[in-house]
């Protein structure tokens, strides 16, 4: 059932990032277009342009969450033994978790609000504003389930795995080569290339 969610959030999450930053990138040079070839702007454009944008960045970041893209400072994490590193992982997804859900919980109080007071869109076609405040409960409950899932993960991983690889190492995982492969002379190198910089950047890079 969980993994059912999981694919329909990350499904909503990249479609609608997918669709917003299209659609907005589209009106934005349509409106350029007909802005200094046809002298005559979309007065609609600039405000939905924005909107999608909004909305893009939103689903995007809460997509972010699933990969673990999120610029993280993990110098502490990578000096620390293991078995301390887990617990402060812990708490700091679970912060993070109420926060997100905090946000999402006003969000919709704001939502409520914003529909009763009846605040409407002048330039898009007397719009409910409501529909465009929708990002912020929504995409930030895609993100809270997200890092409830992580901290399940870190319930679930041993101390001793739980920080084990860099973000680094952990993209040339993704791209099907471990910290450890030394099958050929390119991909050692790639594995060398890599702890340098972790060495130089602190982990930060």
């Amino acid at each position: 059932m969980f993994s059912i969610i999981s694919k329909i959030i990350g499904f909503i999450n990249q479609s609608i990032a997918v669709i917003g930053i299209t659609g907005g990138v589209a009106i934005a040079f349509t409106n350029v277009v007909a802005r200094y070839v046809f002298d005559a702007s979309l007065v609609w454009a600039t405000e939905l342009t924005i909107f999608l944008f909004l909305w893009s960045a939103f689903f995007a970041a809460a997509y972010c969450f699933k990969k673990d893209a999120h610029i993280a400072v993990t110098i502490v994490l990578d000096v620390v033994p293991s078995h301390i590193a887990k617990p402060m992982l812990l708490i700091s997804h679970t912060v993070t978790f109420i926060f997100l859900m905090a946000v999402a919980y006003f969000g919709y109080e704001y939502l409520l609000l914003v529909d009763e007071i009846d605040e409407r869109s002048i330039d898009l076609w007397d719009m409910p504003m409501w529909i465009v405040y929708l990002v912020i409960p929504i995409s930030f409950a895609f993100a809270s389930y997200r890092v409830g899932e992580k901290i399940v993960q870190i319930i679930k991983t041993p101390h001793n795995e739980v920080v084990a690889e860099s973000e680094a190492e952990q993209v040339l995982a993704g791209m099907g080569i471990g910290s450890k492969d030394n099958s050929n002379e390119h991909v050692k190198e790639l594995n060398d290339m890599v702890k340098e910089v972790e060495k130089k950047t602190g982990g930060m890079l």
